[in-house]
């Protein structure tokens, strides 16, 4: 029936998301079919024109239908200087491709990135090389199931409201 919550339609296909970081982008892809995130790879460039080319090729590879850039706050919420760059890097990814961008509050990802890896028998450098894209799959899994826990509160809430 058209007008049922459940048209709050949850989008379909690819996203990527970012990890920002000075020196290092982690990227990861996920499909919104099956709200599952997976670490793709590590953009390793402090040069703007390298980032956004090889942004480019990953967009043209993965034609997804929007972008996630993990906000990094503080644990008390607030926030610190990564969080205007990360929000100029946003602004930019939306007016260069024209695609929207979603932001996913981050506290943990590197951290839990961290022990992730540790758990898997990842140690010293070869961690360092997976942690970025790792991060960004974690930000992109809290932003599925933010996604997911809103659709459910709005679909439960309209059931109430009707009876």
């Amino acid at each position: 029936m058209p007008g049922m919550p459940e048209s709050v339609r949850r989008p379909h296909g690819s996203v990527l998301a970012f990890d920002f970081g000075e020196k290092r982008i982690g990227v990861a892809v996920g499909e919104w079919s099956l709200g599952q995130a997976h670490p793709l790879t590590i953009i390793r460039s402090e040069v703007n024109a390298e980032r956004f080319a090889a942004i480019a090729a990953l967009i043209n590879e993965w034609k997804p239908v929007s972008l996630v850039v993990g906000l990094p706050v503080a644990l008390d919420g607030t926030t610190h200087t990564m969080t205007a760059r990360c929000t100029r890097f946003a602004n930019q990814l939306r007016g260069r491709f024209g695609l929207p961008v979603d932001y996913a509050e981050e506290r943990l990802s590197s951290v839990e990135a961290e022990e992730r890896l540790r758990e898997s028998g990842y140690n010293g450098r070869s961690a360092k090389e997976h942690l970025d894209a790792l991060a960004a799959q974690i930000i992109l899994q809290c932003f599925f199931e933010r996604f997911s826990q809103d659709s459910t509160d709005r679909n439960h809430h309209a059931h109430h409201d009707s009876t």
